[in-house]
């Protein structure tokens, strides 16, 4: 089992807020839970949510479906997760790491696969055994779901062309410096992969939120700069984030903010 460290972010309130409102930031954005094309009408389907986190997106997706479909929550923590006690009664906890091996009770189970907000944990030299992986625990003709925030259209939108956008260029210099799981370049490339992977029928949906949305999303993300100081061991990044943000703050207020292009990948598992 890998160590929970190899989160690069944390596991606390703070943290588990922001995952939990940029699920529903996200919704709006893409305005499903599952891409139209998969089918999920079925009453005895099984769901996987690898890295699950807070477990935000099969609670609400199992909301909308029949109780007998079963839903499977898969990470390497539950700290963040609600107690089982708390837990839909067709949610089953499950300890797994996707760069890992698959175990022998996964393969072939699933009906459909949702991962989210990898880019934070998958480095470029692991992205083809994670597809490979997934591939695995997929029934033939199962669906996998990949939505990711493309850092490499990491952008700054302002109101005006005279808006002020220095604290955010110098917080946004600062992150992506910080960890190689912060450089992936796989996100621009998911398609390829799918295919290359084995998938067929993949299909990218890309948005670009609305103004108002994508100002909702910047402060929420914003909450991982309030992290980073408390996770870094560099008292200098931390000294030099903190000083920034309320600076970034003024910035936002004046009209300015962090935008990032949004990627949903589906592919299918052929079904011979």
């Amino acid at each position: 089992m890998p160590s929970e460290n190899d989160y690069v972010l944390a596991r606390d309130y703070l943290d588990n807020s922001r995952l939990n409102l940029y699920h529903y930031h996200w919704i709006d954005v893409f305005g499903y839970r599952t891409h139209p094309k998969i089918p999920i009408d079925g009453s005895d389907l099984r769901i996987a949510d690898v890295g699950t986190g807070t477990g935000v997106w099969l609670t609400d997706l199992g909301a909308r479906l029949p109780s007998s479909v079963q839903l499977d929550a898969l990470d390497v923590s539950f700290h963040a997760l609600p107690p089982k006690e708390w837990l839909p009664q067709n949610v089953t906890v499950r300890h797994w790491d996707v760069k890992g091996d698959v175990l022998d009770d996964l393969v072939g189970v699933y009906d459909v696969v949702n991962m989210r907000n990898f880019v934070f944990v998958i480095k470029n030299d692991e992205i083809k055994h994670v597809l490979a992986n997934l591939l695995k625990i997929l029934k033939p003709g199962g669906y996998l779901q990949w939505g990711e925030s493309d850092i490499h259209d990491w952008r700054i939108d302002k109101i005006h062309p005279d808006n002020k956008t220095d604290a955010h260029k110098r917080l946004m210099e600062m992150t992506l410096g910080q960890d190689l799981r912060l450089q992936a370049t796989w996100v621009g490339e998911m398609t390829q992969l799918f295919s290359e992977a084995g998938f067929e029928d993949v299909e990218m949906d890309f948005r670009k939120p609305e103004p108002h949305l994508a100002f909702a999303m910047h402060q929420c993300q914003l909450i991982i700069h309030e992290i980073i100081p408390r996770q870094t061991r560099n008292e200098s990044v931390r000294n030099e984030v903190e000083r920034l943000l309320p600076e970034v703050h003024k910035e936002t207020v004046a009209g300015a903010c962090f935008a990032i292009t949004r990627r949903t990948v589906i592919g299918r598992k052929p079904k011979v």
